[in-house]
């Protein structure tokens, strides 16, 4: 019969040598801890089938009964970079990070969440991971899949930091060969936390804080508005549009009912801060048999436009995620996991955001006052008396909008609230198959993931009013609509994506003759993803084999190659086979090295390989000839037909692109406190697929097959630095990255008539456009208002003074797209990072900064929604404070303005461009860990409280211009006061 009363057991605990060894935690079944004390001995409570896991930094962990509690118990130290903390999960394989050959970064969240409480993974990657650029572009070569948890293509948006435990980044072939075509851009590993053997935990974090808009757009009065719309007008031969006293009146007046100056980027509509909250409890444990991990976290934010109390605009997100790890039997391990996230977004039916881009200040009064309504007229009376009234006020209005006025909308409307729901399942079963053979085993991996969104909403219908103003009075009421409650929530779906994924494993690991050692692995891997109203299921299927040779822990060599399966080729091409192989040589095992006191480690690597991808092929079919229903036609008899149409022609022949790729580094650990990390890198991508424009004549067009041609050059190299040094009380860590990423067009299908046009040798986001030489002045143009004789002339409009002039950049005397040159790029190849943590005593101080440069921006960007490219009717930015005027000529930023549009001014060219570089820090916290002492006070394990910020400062030529956001959520900086308690 088991024993149900505590036994205390005292052991002692020692190393290879036989020296006790202090420090050594020791957890009960129970999650009770203790330590070893200097004389290695340990005291704990145990039952009879309990066991005890050992665990010291450094050392392997061990898992002993209580009955083998009889002698000393032996721990064995760790290898330098392969102890537990060492184990790098890379999705469907798990390395130590001595052994790993590929280039590979990994970051462990264990004991970094409380001093850098960040919440969302893209954030945590952004600064922190070595060869991103921003949180999931690898080296340049574009957006890197995700594997979460061994799924590839999982969202990491529906991740929150505290379910995290090692984000790892796979970058070249070597290391992302097993992904097969999904891996053509790199991979970023999540895994996330699990429950362990005798940890019995419960850990909360609370956090609450505001966030405030680092920038917002600054749109003119109504009276400099109408002013200017007036010089607009003169600019363009016409009359005023607004009379002068109007202007003044607007200027003047105290009556803003009935003289508007409407700024929906004020205080009267966008809060001047927001508030977030979010609380995660964790709750973890388990023995040596079945452990168990759940995350349930809450999430809640307000929207920067709440001007209807009844709505609570804002979102909220829910989630949930467990997992739990057993045993089957002697040879059996299996383990389930589950996550549900449902999160809304409710807002009322109008963007006012969006609207402010485009509401001029002049237009409309939102609101019309009640007592200022002249109620003499019968009918008017009754229009009162029958309309629905807001804080005593008419929702206002005009015949250009009527009854869509976006800020009666906002009020009156109703709501609407985007629900997304996200459900993920996935089952791994491991096999230990020594009893074949030693060091055989096999895995299967299944996943079910289904993410779907819809739409709830109120949509009432509602009166809006134009009014005619006598004085100060409004006299008559025109109508528009008509008030009618919507009696039903109603129900729209935007769609949904289901995934299916399996894979399986048969891994061997063996050593013989105590010097070399193989580590094989077979993978067979299915993914399937299916999305509503799309008749074609993604799928992607792969084989891969890897086999990894080393000879005394110091010479690693490996081969891997996958078989890659497309359904987006045609058939006979639809396989193909992408082989890479590495080296890696830890020179640091030599004896000339061993024992260097200011060399600790140091490993040499190489690999290259290809990478066989169809992720490049936008589209299904693309090999075969496109028919398709054109217009009818007639016969001379009377008789029509259907025009049958081709858009593309047939290429059986189609084949995979390719990433070819180099990849040489080094890593090293110096003085028992420098960890550095290199790679060069080159990486090609060839086969490109697109359609050639210099084999066919024009006429040809639509006969045009799909061909792989198109072939792209990236190189590089990334730094990547660590320090981490204790002075008695005070520890120090610094870290910094630096990534170098030169992207080059190699090959194209292109026809220009001048070699400046060419993209052959030219960077991938190089802009092309116009040389601006300032503007035209007056005296550029004769008595008759013509361009003097000699000028190129443009051709895209009339030009005048104030308008900017172009460089003819091939001698013909006009201004068109042919003289269009590359100005500039838009991708940063510099990128780079810097991080410090300070632990005093209980404090701890953190920062991240970030930056790049060697980029260009373009103020024409729709991005902008035409803030700084301001004509015809559009509304006024302060940007046009700058414009040029006859008085102005020489201190002008802005062309002359115009109440027509203007095809001369606002085209790419070098005036609109901005360099995009930067330096900000993206956060900073500092943290107090409370005493042991007082937290046993208080019956909990860990306590700690926080204060925090985000987007804090930044360096910038042009950061007025970057931070800005406009007709959407603003840039923000956080403020958060945090709170962290473990039991």
């Amino acid at each position: 019969m088991a024993q149900t009363n505590d036994t205390e057991v005292t052991a002692t605990v020692v190393d290879e040598q036989g020296n006790p060894l202090s420090g050594v935690d020791v957890f009960s079944p129970k999650g009770d801890k203790t330590s070893s004390d200097v004389n290695g001995q340990f005291q704990i409570k145990l039952l009879d089938e309990g066991s005890v896991v050992l665990e010291k930094k450094g050392y392997e962990s061990v898992i002993i009964a209580m009955s083998d509690l009889i002698d000393n118990i032996t721990m064995v130290k760790s290898p330098f970079l392969a102890s537990e903390d060492d184990e790098i999960k890379m999705g469907v394989a798990t390395k130590d990070r001595r052994n790993i050959i590929g280039a590979v970064s990994s970051i462990n969240t264990k004991e970094r969440l409380t001093y850098d409480n960040t919440q969302w993974v893209r954030d945590y990657i952004n600064g922190l991971m070595l060869g991103v650029k921003g949180s999931d572009n690898v080296r340049g070569l574009g957006s890197a899949v995700f594997v979460i948890d061994g799924v590839i293509g999982r969202d990491p948006n529906i991740l929150n930091m505290e379910e995290v435990e090692q984000i790892t980044v796979l970058k070249d072939a070597n290391a992302v060969a097993l992904y097969g075509s999904q891996g053509r851009n790199g991979v970023i590993v999540i895994n996330t936390k699990r429950g362990k053997a005798n940890k019995k935990e419960i850990n909360v974090n609370i956090r609450s804080g505001i966030q405030v808009p680092i920038s917002l757009p600054n749109y003119l009065s109504s009276a400099a508005y109408m002013q200017l719309f007036n010089e607009a007008r003169k600019n363009d031969g016409l009359d005023n549009f607004y009379s002068p006293s109007l202007i003044q009146e607007f200027r003047t007046s105290s009556n803003k009912y009935k003289y508007p100056d409407v700024d929906l980027y004020s205080s009267e509509y966008v809060q001047p801060f927001i508030s977030s909250t979010s609380i995660i409890t964790e709750f973890s444990g388990g023995n040596d048999k079945n452990q168990y991990y759940v995350n349930v976290g809450w999430n809640r934010n307000e929207d920067w436009v709440n001007i209807n109390d009844d709505i609570n605009a804002g979102t909220n997100r829910f989630n949930v995620r467990g997992n739990i790890d057993f045993r089957v039997n002697d040879w059996i391990t299996s383990s389930l996991d589950g996550i549900a996230i449902i999160s809304t977004d409710k807002s009322s039916r109008a963007n006012l955001l969006s609207a402010a881009t485009t509401l001029r200040p002049n237009a409309y009064s939102p609101f019309l006052p009640v007592d200022a309504i002249d109620t003499s007229d019968p009918t008017v009376a009754g229009q009162l008396q029958a309309a629905n009234t807001f804080n005593g006020m008419l929702l206002g209005s005009t015949q250009q909008f009527g009854a869509d006025a976006p800020i009666a909308l906002a009020i009156a409307g109703g709501y609407k609230n985007t629900v997304f729901r996200s459900t993920q399942f996935n089952n791994t079963i491991n096999f230990d198959l020594d009893r074949v053979t030693n060091g055989l085993s096999a895995k299967t991996y299944i996943s079910f993931d289904f993410y779907d969104s819809y739409n709830l909403s109120i949509n009432n219908q509602f009166k809006t009013y134009e009014p005619t103003w006598e004085g100060d009075s409004i006299t008559s009421l025109g109508v528009f609509g008509e008030d009618l409650q919507d009696q039903t929530e109603n129900v729209s779906t935007n769609g949904f994506v289901s995934r299916f994924g399996f894979y399986g494993l048969l891994n061997y690991d063996t050593t013989f003759a105590k010097k070399h050692s193989i580590n094989t692995t077979l993978l067979g891997y299915y993914n399937s993803q299916r999305a509503n109203d799309v008749k074609q299921t993604d799928v992607d299927a792969h084989l891969g084999f890897q086999m990894t040779y080393d000879f005394k822990k110091k010479l690693f060599v490996d081969f891997t190659g996958t078989y890659t399966n497309s359904i987006k080729l045609p058939e006979g091409n639809r396989g193909g086979f992408s082989p890479t192989s590495g080296i890696a040589y830890i020179l640091s095992e030599e004896s000339f090295l061993k024992n260097s006191k200011f060399i600790n480690f140091l490993k040499l690597k190489a690999s290259a390989g290809i990478i066989k991808s169809d992720r490049g092929i936008d589209g299904y079919y693309l090999y075969d000839v496109n028919y398709s229903n054109g217009s009818n036609f007639t016969w001379a008899d009377g008789n029509s037909n259907r025009r049958i149409d081709i858009t593309q022609g047939e290429n059986l022949d189609l084949t995979f692109e390719e990433r070819i790729d180099l990849n040489i580094g080094f890593e090293a650990y110096l003085k028992n406190s420098l960890w550095l990390e290199f790679n060069y890198f080159k990486s090609e991508l060839d086969k490109q697929v697109g359609f050639l424009n210099n084999l066919y004549p024009s006429y040809y067009d639509d006969f045009r097959p799909y061909n792989n041609y198109d072939k792209n050059l990236y190189t590089g190299f990334e730094l990547g630095m660590n320090f981490n040094k204790t002075f008695n009380d005070l520890s120090v860590g610094i870290g910094a990255n630096v990534l170098y990423s030169k992207t080059e067009a190699v090959k194209r299908s292109q026809l220009f008539e001048f070699d400046y046009q060419d993209t052959v040798g030219r960077e991938l986001s190089t802009i092309f456009g116009l040389v601006d030489q300032g503007f035209y002045a007056e005296s550029d143009f004769d008595t008759n208002g013509n361009l003097n004789a000699g000028l190129p002339v443009p051709q895209f409009g009339s030009v005048q003074p104030g308008d900017i002039k172009y460089k003819d950049q091939n001698g013909d005397n006009i201004i068109d797209n042919n003289d269009r040159v590359a100005i500039g790029q838009s991708s940063s190849p510099w990128t780079y990072a810097v991080n410090l943590n300070l632990k005093y005593k209980n404090f701890n101080f953190f920062v991240l900064g970030a930056g790049q440069t060697g980029a260009d921006g373009n103020k024409l960007s729709s991005s902008y929604n035409e803030y700084y490219s301001v004509d015809g009717n559009d509304k006024y930015s302060e940007v046009v404070l700058g414009r040029w005027t006859p008085e102005t000529a020489d201190t002008a930023t802005f062309p002359r303005l115009s109440s027509q549009t203007n095809q001369n001014n606002f085209r790419t060219s070098t005036f609109w461009l901005f360099d995009t570089s930067f330096f900000r820090i993206n956060r900073a916290q500092l943290t107090y860990e409370f005493q042991e002492a007082f937290c046993n006070q208080l019956g909990i394990e860990d306590l700690s409280v926080n204060i925090s910020g985000t987007s804090l400062f930044e360096i910038g030529k042009n950061k007025d211009v970057r931070q800005l956001k406009i007709g959407t959520t603003p840039l923000t900086r956080a403020y958060t006061l945090g709170l962290r308690m473990s039991f």
